[in-house]
């Protein structure tokens, strides 16, 4: 964790609830699904999720937030315990709760119960807030933000994720991340598109002046997030459109976004993270696939694009890993159609890639054209690519004894004799296949083109 930033998140908690099953029938009194079978699935919710995504990526948290004594803030307390410091707020009433109702992963109905307030600051929760080396404040309108607001005005936030129950940002906050429904309700009508991505520009810019925020994200689901400084907005797009379950992809995005600014990066570069964390968080199937918070000691999960908690997870779950390599020195039209290719032979693709040192002995001198670093940024810029993996010999045969996986493909271009790969995925049951390229592209001709056309 040395290396990560640490986080304090100011919000209003909520404990969440999935009862899942299956419906086959209606009810025989109303015409509504029968649901059975029920499996029970508690986790944090709101700004606890908020706090609990960002421990889980193996970052040092503090929630400050409002809980109280009854039942439901003793279950949340535990969830968290293991994972972050809490700082609690006093509160009125009982914690919130939501509950959903799922038949075949579907909502059927949610019941919301709780109308707890936080009621007041204290000194610990303001000592806190002044302490935080990096601030989010996840407003879900409960009272915590409105509580330490003079605080958080002090020192604005790096992040505000606003609700429409919620206040306004504290002025001179890094980052506003509304949803595009959320960011039109706050934003004055006035002569506003009524839809699309002029609207959402639209309302995105007025929100940096009415707010007085340096940033304002609009998040678009799986159009990806719209980031505006006032004019001239920025389209980040999601790698992957996924509709799978969106239950808390905003926290997802926040914390994500948060982390990346307490650690260094730019505005920009924070969003771009985010939107991809936001798009692998709902193709895993959202907050309601997380795993119990409850089920063993903290530990960081492997990070997102590791090739080899990727390709275990997906072997778990009997699918079909896909390894391609090659040094991808100036990525090109052949190069992404063998990648699209390989990714439709199985479930996930992991790219190996030939380190600088690895290509300069199998290319000569003045090659790779493109550090390491800049080539595995662009791969994994690839929908169709899901994890990288770097190998420093002259061939991957280490590197793919130890990832195994199932299918391992080489562009068209070698013969068989070419692949020492081959006998080795036998060893394991794999299966080495060639995929052809596009006739006429490769990355010497393409440096052959260019040095003709300097001279």
């Amino acid at each position: 964790m040395a290396d990560k930033s640490p986080l304090v998140v100011v919000g209003d908690a909520l404990l969440d609830r999935d009862l899942a099953g299956s419906a086959d029938r209606l009810a025989p009194d109303a015409p509504v699904p029968v649901v059975s079978g029920c499996a029970e699935h508690v986790r944090p919710g709101g700004a606890a999720l908020t706090a609990y995504l960002a421990a889980r990526d193996g970052r040092d948290v503090t929630l400050v937030t409002g809980v109280g004594d009854d039942p439901a803030s003793r279950a949340l307390r535990r969830l968290l315990d293991p994972w972050l410091d809490l700082v609690p707020l006093p509160l009125t009433g009982t914690l919130p709760e939501k509950t959903r109702v799922l038949a075949q992963d579907r909502p059927v109905v949610r019941l919301d119960r709780g109308d707890g307030r936080t009621r007041e600051a204290t000194g610990a929760a303001r000592a806190a807030v002044r302490r935080a080396p990096a601030l989010l404040v996840s407003d879900y309108g409960r009272g915590a933000a409105d509580a330490l607001r003079d605080d958080l005005a002090a020192r604005p936030p790096l992040v505000w994720d606003p609700h429409p129950r919620g206040g306004p940002p504290a002025p001179g906050t890094r980052l506003v991340t509304p949803s595009e429904k959320e960011a039109h309700a706050f934003a004055p009508q006035g002569d506003r598109p009524r839809e699309g991505l002029r609207a959402a520009a639209h309302s995105a810019a007025a929100l940096v002046r009415q707010w007085r925020a340096a940033a304002v994200a609009v998040t678009l689901g799986p159009r990806g997030a719209l980031l505006s400084y006032g004019e001239h907005p920025l389209l980040v797009p999601a790698p992957a459109a996924h509709h799978g379950d969106a239950c808390g992809a905003g926290d997802r995005f926040a914390a994500t976004a948060a982390g990346l600014l307490a650690d260094g990066a730019l505005v920009g570069e924070a969003v771009e993270g985010a939107v991809g964390a936001a798009s692998a968080f709902v193709a895993a199937g959202g907050a309601g696939a997380l795993p119990r918070a409850d089920s063993r000691t903290p530990a960081p999960p492997p990070a997102a694009d590791d090739p080899y908690a990727l390709a275990a997870r997906v072997r778990a779950e009997h699918g079909t890993v896909v390894a391609a390599g090659g040094c991808f020195d100036l990525l090109h039209a052949g190069h992404v159609g063998l990648l699209q290719a390989a990714r439709r032979l199985g479930d996930c693709l992991v790219v190996c890639v030939n380190s600088d040192a690895s290509v300069r002995r199998r290319k000569g001198g003045g090659r790779p054209v493109n550090p390491l670093a800049d080539r595995v940024r662009v791969l994994r810029a690839l929908a169709c690519v899901d994890a990288v993996a770097v190998f420093d010999e002259d061939t991957p045969e280490r590197l793919l004894a130890d990832l195994r996986p199932d299918v391992w493909v080489k562009g068209g271009d070698y013969a068989g004799a070419d692949l020492p790969e081959a006998a080795l995925l036998q060893e394991w049951g794999g299966q080495a296949v060639l995929l052809p390229y596009l006739d006429g592209r490769s990355s010497t001709a393409l440096m052959a083109r260019a040095a003709e056309g300097v001279r």
